[in-house]
């Protein structure tokens, strides 16, 4: 089973037999042949290729492992895709109160990035994202402070939000010149529900970049039903892990949880919304998008044709992951400098 808001196969150790199984969801993408025809004419060689080889990472007896085990394969699929850093990036493991975050440097940063890794709440930390992180440092010139938030099911709601809006403040308060707030996936979430709380308690939010977020959109329509199935994400696991996330029921009205459940949604700074057409959650974006524009800001959406949920770890295999993530530093370089380049 891939991770929701993430990328990879993971199950909980409570799962029902009645959930996908990981075995099935990557030995469907394994042999083509079994794979939705829509798909093969959607998604390019490469692409598939990159879903193979994350599928290759994952042992046949995936699900039968405890979170530890399941954490321990997903890391080691992300070692398997881990690039250098590019020259002249440096790196520092720090402690905000009891939150791990690293710092990256390149040169003399005016701004600072933080950013939040996907992973479905679930797996994910500071190696996961290693490469990307020092990547955006070193295409945008900016600082960028990675956050490692508790995980769930360990820590339930709202414990990685917490983590997340203390390293912010953190940040805030320790750099100059402002911050863009990102993330991918669960920590697209984790971005935009920053920037939520941070209106009238926090200065210095200069824009935020969120890279196919799940925030909170009706999964009883649009894309997560014409994507139900997509390979490397389903609205099954969807529904499995929001569900994981909380210690009783799924909460309604909860900002930090679900940034589409707010009631208010002016005031937020501008943002750009990037997300992959085959994904269940792809439509929460210009739902987002819609809401921000109506409050009278400023919102933009980029969907990237062809690619599916967690192709950023693609971006060095894969031409339309590689484009996509040249757009996303950019909207992040832009939003730090007060450029708004999409009108």
């Amino acid at each position: 089973m891939s991770v929701p808001y993430g990328h990879g196969a993971l199950r909980s150790e409570s799962a029902s037999p009645s959930q996908p199984s990981a075995t099935r969801v990557f030995e469907k993408t394994r042999q083509a042949g079994e794979v939705d025809l829509d798909y093969q004419q959607m998604i390019d060689a490469e692409t598939w290729a990159f879903i193979r080889k994350t599928a290759e990472s994952y042992p046949d007896n995936a699900t039968d492992l405890d979170i530890a085990g399941q954490r321990d394969v997903y890391d080691a699929m992300c070692r398997v895709f881990h690039a250098p850093h590019p020259e002249g990036v440096g790196t520092e493991d720090l402690k905000v109160g009891d939150v791990p975050v690293r710092v990256y440097t390149a040169g003399d940063p005016t701004r600072t990035v933080v950013f939040f890794h996907g992973g479905g709440f679930v797996v994910g930390n500071l190696e996961s994202h290693d490469d990307v992180c020092a990547e955006l440092c070193a295409l945008t010139g900016y600082r960028v402070v990675s956050v490692d938030y508790r995980l769930t099911p360990e820590h339930k709601h709202p414990a990685a939000f917490d983590d997340a809006w203390a390293a912010t403040q953190w940040v805030s308060d320790t750099y100059e010149g402002g911050v863009v707030l990102a993330g991918d996936s669960a920590g697209g979430n984790l971005a935009a529900s920053v920037a939520h709380h941070a209106r009238g308690r926090l200065d210095g939010v200069l824009g935020q970049v969120l890279v196919y977020p799940g925030l909170g959109g009706d999964v009883d329509s649009g894309s997560y039903l014409e994507h139900a199935n997509a390979p490397m994400l389903t609205r099954d696991e969807v529904l499995f892990y929001t569900a994981l996330r909380y210690d009783g029921p799924v909460p309604e009205a909860d900002v930090t949880s679900a940034p589409l459940h707010d009631t208010d949604f002016s005031g937020l700074p501008p943002t750009v919304l990037i997300t992959a057409d085959c994904d269940p959650v792809r439509d929460d974006s210009p739902a987002y998008r819609d809401r921000i524009i109506d409050a009278g800001g400023r919102a933009h959406w980029i969907n990237e044709e062809g690619l599916i949920h967690g192709y950023l770890r693609a971006r060095h295999e894969v031409e339309r992951a590689k484009a996509s993530f040249e757009r996303i530093s950019i909207a992040i370089e832009a939003l730090g400098q007060g450029i708004w380049p999409y009108d």
